[in-house]
């Protein structure tokens, strides 16, 4: 064989290789490329997202301070007629609840409905009692609080003074169901929350109202314990905002910087 032939098949099988090898060269990028706009387009949909919450978060913060400014009016208006029959089915929460109403009649007698309650005292129930109207229905009254110690006393009870009075207090909202967990046991007199269909089924009561009234103010050395409904409302809803907004800048900034860092590297190549 001659030294020619032979040299030209070196020559042929380098450019072979060669070849190979620049064929696997061009086919690698590809398919980085593929997984880089894949992973961009992930983050994409993700700055889209916390960008969502954030706006969401924006327009709770708007209802919230809708709520706080309707519920500080109403706790601080004039005192008016607890709603009578031929409004209650337009009752809801946002109408009604909180309003400043008056009830002026006399308690019934039978038992008190206790209900489990965490307040500023401590814990304990509220009591319930069913108060009928001088116009002719009934509203259970949350007459207030009592310690864990005193609930044998009040649920022997037979109900707050029968002699016609008057009650000042907060017009609230049923409580259907029960509380976080737990459910009320009608049967075995257990209450977790002020529920006013399941409390006047279970006492027997008709024509009562579809909402209750938290009592004022007590005195302070009286039991129950009026006047300690809760009226203040968390408003975090502009920092959550800001904290979605936060993230979704911080991953736009991550999707950016390898994407300009390569434009840099390709255009110093040039």
């Amino acid at each position: 064989m001659s030294p020619v032939s032979g040299v030209g098949r070196v020559n042929l099988k380098a450019e072979v290789t060669g070849g190979r090898a620049d064929t696997g060269t061009h086919a690698a990028p590809s398919k980085g490329s593929a997984s880089r706009f894949l992973l961009a387009l992930l983050g994409l949909v993700g700055v889209l997202v916390f960008l969502g919450l954030g706006i969401w978060q924006l327009e709770r913060r708007v209802w919230k301070l809708d709520l706080i400014a309707r519920v500080d009016q109403r706790i601080h208006a004039p005192v008016v007629d607890a709603p009578g029959p031929a409004t209650w089915a337009d009752i809801n929460a946002a109408g009604y609840e909180y309003r400043h109403v008056r009830l002026t009649g006399s308690f019934l007698g039978g038992a008190n409905t206790l209900v489990q309650a965490v307040t500023e005292l401590g814990g304990g129930y509220w009591v319930l009692t069913p108060m009928r109207d001088d116009r002719g229905f009934t509203v259970l009254v949350n007459r207030g609080f009592v310690p864990q110690e005193r609930k044998a006393e009040f649920q022997q009870e037979s109900g707050g003074a029968r002699s016609p009075t008057a009650i000042d207090g907060l017009l609230r909202i049923s409580e259907p169901g029960g509380g976080f967990l737990r459910s009320n046991d009608p049967a075995a007199d257990r209450w977790y929350s002020r529920d006013v269909a399941a409390i006047a089924k279970a006492r027997g009561l008709t024509d009562i109202a579809p909402y209750f009234i938290d009592a004022g103010a007590s005195g302070a050395d009286s039991w129950p314990r009026g006047g300690l409904t809760v009226v203040t409302f968390r408003n975090s809803h502009l920092v959550y905002a800001l904290t979605w907004f936060a993230l979704a800048a911080m991953l736009a900034i991550a999707i950016a910087r390898p994407i300009f860092a390569r434009r840099r590297k390709r255009d110093a190549a040039r």
